[in-house]
């Protein structure tokens, strides 16, 4: 005669320390280590360490080493703990005590029978109804004392499955899931000297978890790029070696490439609690050689977007503003070569009369892998000046031509020498050539060229030039 035995067990805290992969789109996947203990036939097993926003057809229960034989009937995730108004519906149609306390701190346990419990799953509990000595209250008469948790609660959001084995066995499995609520991102610290271009960088990790559910001491990994999730419907060397330095050896952060991705593993376990937001160093590189630009674009909201521009544009205002960008190499022989994920560059310079760093701005980057460079909008010079005119316009559309003059001013009001680099859009066609310019100029694409202009203090400069288009 054949014999199922039906068990139901709560699985034991992971024996081993979570581990957590954290994504930069509010993802991440839980590992968990679940001690298992099977007999023969079927067994229900329960987990209630489980996050708030798990996705359940993404849960993966297993044994590691593959050398036990089970089998999953079934699987199902509640996330509706336990609550007052939970417990009232439970209640509904019984009579318990309520206790209500007078403004003198008297208490009185006043005996009601729940009508309406009020409970809306989902959503916002409506208003209770209560009969109290044979009439109806639309509030409670105090504070609800129940004689159980009721049928069927639970205090967390659990994960339970039914699982078949045939033959008895103890093991450590593996759970793993996807979940919301968890996010990471990356934020730069860059400082200068008051004078000079050797400066200091420094990155961490600002790790944030919303999933309702704390981890202790779990194993952190972040992953960099741009990984594709479909949305739910219902969801809106040398020099490196002196980097390396201050990742302090046995505790860095270790990065590799990981598919088409960049994998970065935390060197510490880190606790998170529900609700928590936590800081990781992970870069520090003490010297980075980079250089400050400065950029009059007078132009910029033209560009070539592929029509024939004919229209006279003379009396059009252009900004003044100079832009700032700080530029670096993130190379090894500049003191770096890490690949750096995303995120947000703060810029200060250190006061030498007084030592203290002052902010000078901030900007965001990309994903920047190592090699390449990176140029960083700062803010605007204040005592650079540009100033840019149309200064001539003529159009031949029969002879398929038109020709336009520019006029741009530069102008340093600083009491050092700067260079200034002048960015010019040729918008108007995809032919053109550069007549009676009085500087030299580089070509650096089919629609722009840029002239580099220096100028001592308190100096200014002309730049003119004719573009004619033909088509």
């Amino acid at each position: 005669m054949k014999t199922t035995l039906f068990l139901t067990t709560l699985a034991a805290a992971a024996s081993a320390e979570p581990a957590l992969t954290i994504y930069n789109r509010n993802l991440a996947v839980v590992r968990e280590t679940l001690p298992l203990e099977l007999a023969a036939g079927e067994k229900s097993v329960s987990f209630d360490r489980a996050t708030a926003q798990v996705h359940p057809d993404s849960v993966v229960l297993r044994d590691p080493t593959g050398e036990h034989d089970f089998s999953i009937l079934e699987q199902s995730y509640r996330n509706d703990p336990v609550s007052r108004w939970l417990l009232l519906s439970q209640f509904e149609g019984k009579t318990i005590q309520f206790s209500h306390t007078y403004p003198d701190g008297r208490v009185e346990l006043v005996d009601g029978k729940i009508i309406r419990s009020g409970y809306v799953p989902g959503g916002q509990p409506t208003g209770p109804i209560i009969e109290v000595e044979g009439k109806m209250m639309f509030s409670l008469p105090g504070e609800p004392l129940f004689p159980s948790l009721g049928d069927g609660s639970i205090l967390r959001p659990t994960l339970s499955w039914q699982i078949a084995s045939p033959q008895a066995a103890s093991f450590d499995a593996q759970l793993s899931y996807l979940t919301r609520g968890f996010s990471w991102e990356a934020d730069y610290n860059l400082v200068a000297p008051e004078n000079g271009e050797t400066v200091s960088l420094t990155g961490w990790v600002t790790v944030n978890n919303q999933s309702g559910t704390g981890f202790d001491d779990a194993k952190v990994k972040l992953v960099a790029g741009d990984v594709n999730v479909i949305e739910p419907q219902i969801m809106p060397a040398a020099r490196m070696k002196r980097t390396m330095n201050a990742f302090a050896a046995e505790q860095k952060v270790q990065e590799k490439a990981f598919d088409d991705f960049h994998l970065y593993s935390l060197p510490r376990p880190l606790t998170i609690r529900d609700k928590e937001t936590k800081q990781v160093e992970f870069l520090r590189s003490p010297e980075v050689t980079a250089s400050k630009k400065y950029v009059y674009d007078g132009a910029e909201a033209f560009r070539f977007h592929g029509g024939l521009q004919t229209e006279p544009s003379q009396g059009q205002t252009f900004p003044k503003d100079v832009a700032v960008y700080w530029e670096f190499k993130n190379s090894e022989e500049n003191g770096l070569g890490v690949p750096l994920p995303a995120g947000r560059v703060r810029f200060y310079r250190e006061d030498s009369e007084d030592g203290n760093l002052e902010f000078v701005g901030e900007n965001d980057i990309d994903h920047t892998p190592r090699n390449e460079r990176l140029s960083i909008y700062t803010g605007n010079a204040f005592d650079l000046v540009g100033e840019r005119k149309i200064t001539n316009f003529e159009s031949r559309e029969r002879e398929k031509w038109m020709r336009e003059s520019v006029e741009v001013t530069v102008k340093n009001r600083s009491k050092e020498a700067k260079s200034i680099l002048v960015r010019e859009h040729l918008w108007r066609w995809s032919n053109w050539e550069i007549r009676d310019a009085n500087a030299d100029f580089e070509k650096k694409d089919a629609q722009t060229i840029e002239f580099t202009v220096n100028l001592q203090p308190d100096e200014e400069k002309k730049l003119t030039y004719t573009a004619h288009y033909t088509w």
